[in-house]
Parts: structure tokens; C-alpha cells; sequence
């Protein structure tokens, strides 16, 4: 029986795999410069230059996003059957010019067009290589793995628009910008084709282990796609996507509402990432112990808390509560979600399948801000419509239980 070697402990794991998780942790990191926590901080300068309500650049944001949806399964697939190194060598400096573009856009259509590519290549393709690339590459400590790799999302959140807000304070948005593309060129790709450029073989036949790896049928795209528990799976896997893209994309909106102080969500991604980061290493501990699907029915239950506090709103220290509640279940998903698709689908054809979940994530975190912006100029307010979405993430709690039990009888 083929097995993997487990390490044992934390501190000899990664010595043991530096090169690919410290490369996974890079990719997910300047995955930032294509996620909307980041691409936020520039959306008031945008509207003024170009004229634009919350409604209007929502709607422009959307399509934007909409778009590289539509791109990623047929360029996600291609991690399949392109090395790694390769792929980083396209996307990364791709990425960089994306930057530039989105820095010194003189039409809107060019800062559209800057949008799509930056959410392409930042949060769809550079999360996607990093994930997919684990998920491979580790089978018996694959959740292990793939808790140290997404904390690069965290480490992106609590560092980069706090950087990015202080160049621009000081020297303003282009130089921003500009500072995002020589950093992606200087530091990224060279790192991540250094750590990326000799792939890691997941089976140890010598080693000894109390742990087999446990061997997965290769599921095909299209097996999948006619899969009705996939579906049911997505109405979970899209809701932290959608409601945290939401929150993110509003911060002025609810700073303003609320009478919150503008530095504050600055502030609070601080208690999130801290957060995430404890709960993704204990997620990881879980998958590996119990599996990926013991942890569907309950990943859902802080994001619904989280939206049901922001519908209630409150003073500042409420935010606090927020983040730390959406860390929780950004911690868990983030971990859940690297894990489980090679867990039920096996990994021979993993790029082209998370390159669908990649997409659908893609396409909720587009119709996020496209559609909460749009209700907000109809004058539905937000705080109404996050305790909608608190009853959604309580109703897909429901279904990822009854998904896990099908899942535990499949198996």
C-alpha cells in the first residue's frame, strides 16, 4: 500500500516542504492585488474621476468580474497540463501589468478592462495554481498543507491595503499602483518559479506512517459538473465569497452609516486575519484527523452570526465582533475548501474541476457588489439586506449537513 510520510510536528513539516508551501503562502498572498479588499481602496477615486454612483461602478465591477468567470474554466484547466513554473511565468508578470493598467487607466473602459484582467489573474488564477498545486502534491497532510498555504490571504489582508494606503496618502494612487506591479516582478515571480520549479511527489512507499493515504476515483469535469451533490456543495462554497466580497466592497458605505471612524475597517483586518489564521491551522488539524466533509455542516454558522450583528449595526467595537466572526468562518472554508475537492474528486483532473468552483466563487463575489449596490440606490439599505443573507447561510447550513451524510454513505 503507497502511503505518505506524516511529520512529526508542525516545525518539521514545513522545514521538510518549505519550498512548496512558502510557495503556495506567496502565491495566495499577492493573490491580494486582484481581491476586492484591496481593489476597494481606490473605488472613490475612480467614481470621481470618471462620474460614477455606487450603483453604476457596482455594475461595471460586476461585469468586469463576470468576465474573468467566464475565462477561468477553460485557463484554470490548464494547470493540468502545464507545469507549475510555466504557468507563474505568464501569470505573474501578466498580474504586474494588470497593476499598471488599473493605476493609469485614462478611460473607464481601459480601468474596466484593468479590473477583469486583475481579477483573472490575482484572485482566480493565482489562488487557483496555489490550491490546485497542493492539493496534488499532499494527500495524508493535504489539510495541513493547505491551512499554511491560504494563510498567504491573510497575510495579504492584514499588510497590503495598509501599505497600499499609506503610499497613496503619501504620494497618491498611481505611485500605489505602481508600487503593487514592481513588487509582483521584483519579489513574486522569481520566488514562486524558484519555489515552484520542481514539483513535490506526494508518496513516500519507504516511509512509515499510521496513516494511509486513502485513494480517490478520479472524477472528470464533466462527471462532476452532472454530479446533483456538487450543486448543493456550491450553494455553501459561494456564500463567504459573496458576503465578505459584499462587506469589503461597502466599507465606506457602512463607515458612513454607521459613524464609523474611515481608518476603522483598516483596523479590524488585523482581528480577521488573526483569526482566520488560528482557524485555519485548526481546520487543517481537523481535515487531516476526520476529513474535509466532517466540516460542512458548520462553517456556515459565524458567517450567518456575522451578517445578523452588521443588520443590527452598532458602535465601532461592532466591527470588531464582525471581523472576528467572519475570520472564524473564513478560517474554515479557506481550509475546507483546498481539501475537498480532491478528497470527493480525486486529483488527476482537480485544475479543470476547481477551475469551475473558482469560477462560480468568481462569478458570487461579482454579483456581490453588482447587486447590494444596486438594491442600495433602489433604497433597500444594507444593513436590511445582510439579515437576508444571515437567514441564506442558516438554510445552506441545513444542506451542507444533509450533503455531508450522503457524502460519509458514497465513500
Amino acid at each position: 500500500m503507497t502511503i505518505e510520510c506524516r511529520p512529526k510536528d508542525m516545525q518539521s513539516f514545513i522545514k521538510e516542504n518549505f519550498r512548496w508551501i512558502a510557495g503556495g503562502f506567496a502565491l495566495t498572498f499577492f493573490s491580494s492585488f486582484g481581491q476586492t479588499y484591496f481593489i476597494s481602496a481606490s473605488i472613490a477615486e475612480w467614481q470621481a474621476a470618471f462620474g460614477l454612483s455606487h450603483g453604476e461602478f457596482g455594475r461595471l465591477y460586476m461585469y468586469a468580474t463576470l468576465g474573468s468567470a467566464a475565462c477561468l474554466p477553460v485557463i484554470g484547466r490548464m494547470v493540468d497540463h502545464v507545469a507549475a513554473d510555466k504557468m507563474i511565468a505568464f501569470v505573474v508578470p501578466a498580474l504586474a501589468g494588470a497593476a499598471l493598467l488599473a493605476g493609469f487607466a485614462t478611460t473607464l473602459m481601459l480601468l474596466v478592462f484593468a479590473i477583469f484582467l486583475l481579477r483573472l489573474l490575482g484572485q482566480g488564477m493565482m489562488t487557483h495554481m496555489a490550491l490546485t498545486a497542493t492539493g496534488r502534491w499532499f494527500h495524508a497532510e493535504r489539510g495541513r498543507a493547505v491551512s499554511l498555504v491560504v494563510l498567504g490571504h491573510q497575510g495579504g489582508e492584514a499588510t497590503i491595503p495598509l501599505v497600499f494606503s499609506l503610499i497613496t496618502l503619501a504620494y497618491g494612487m498611481q505611485a500605489g499602483w505602481s508600487v503593487a506591479a514592481l513588487l509582483l516582478l521584483v519579489v513574486g515571480l522569481p520566488f514562486c518559479y524558484w519555489a515552484y520549479s520542481v514539483p513535490r511527489e506526494p508518496h513516500s512507499p519507504g516511509a512509515k506512517s499510521d496513516k494511509p493515504a486513502r485513494h480517490v476515483r478520479s472524477w472528470m469535469r464533466r462527471e462532476v459538473v452532472r454530479d446533483p451533490i456538487f450543486w448543493v456543495l456550491l450553494t455553501g462554497v459561494l456564500a463567504p465569497g459573496f458576503i465578505g466580497t459584499t462587506i469589503f466592497y461597502h466599507q465606506d458605505y457602512m463607515a458612513a452609516l454607521n459613524g464609523w471612524p474611515p481608518q476603522l475597517f483598516a483596523t479590524s483586518l488585523v482581528a480577521l486575519s488573526l483569526t482566520t489564521v488560528v482557524v485555519a491551522l485548526l481546520t487543517g488539524s481537523i481535515v487531516d484527523r476526520h476529513g474535509a466533509v466532517s466540516v460542512l455542516p458548520f462553517f456556515l454558522l459565524p458567517l450567518s452570526a456575522s451578517c445578523l450583528v452588521l443588520a443590527l449595526s452598532g458602535p465601532p467595537v461592532v466591527l470588531y465582533g464582525v471581523m472576528v466572526l467572519l475570520g472564524i468562518s473564513y478560517g474554515a472554508s479557506s481550509t475546507l475548501f483546498g481539501s475537498l475537492w480532491p478528497e470527493i474528486y480525486g486529483t488527476a483532473y482537480l485544475g479543470a474541476i476547481r477551475a469551475v468552483t473558482v469560477s462560480a466563487v468568481v462569478v458570487a463575489t461579482a454579483a456581490g457588489p453588482g447587486l447590494t449596490g444596486t438594491l442600495i440606490d433602489q433604497g433597500v439599505a444594507l444593513p436590511e439586506q445582510m439579515l437576508y443573507l444571515g437567514f441564506y447561510c442558516l438554510a445552506a447550513t441545513a444542506a451542507m449537513g444533509i450533503a455531508a451524510i450522503y457524502l460519509r454513505r458514497r465513500v
